[in-house]
């Protein structure tokens, strides 16, 4: 499964995310679940916006883990797959 990056303009956080690529988020109660993190203060229906961000190219699974110590890899059969 991919990361994405969600950006909440009602308390300016920006949290990434790992989810399947035909799940959407569209508010920060998703958002916030997926994370592992509290609410706050933020109404749960508050909109959220996926943010395009820079796909990982070339490098090994060792360097991804370097970056992103929780990267676990995209899946079975991805290249960057954990053991691949």
């Amino acid at each position: 499964m991919p990361y994405y990056e969600y950006r909440c303009s009602a308390n300016g956080r920006t949290l990434e995310v790992r989810h399947a690529m035909d799940e959407r988020l569209d508010c920060w109660a998703d958002v916030a679940a997926a994370a592992g993190v509290e609410l706050g203060d933020t109404p749960a229906d508050a909109p959220v916006e996926r943010l395009m961000s820079a796909a990982m190219v070339g490098g090994s699974h060792e360097q991804s883990h370097a970056l992103n110590p929780g990267f676990q890899g995209c899946g079975p059969g991805c290249a960057c797959a954990h053991g691949n």
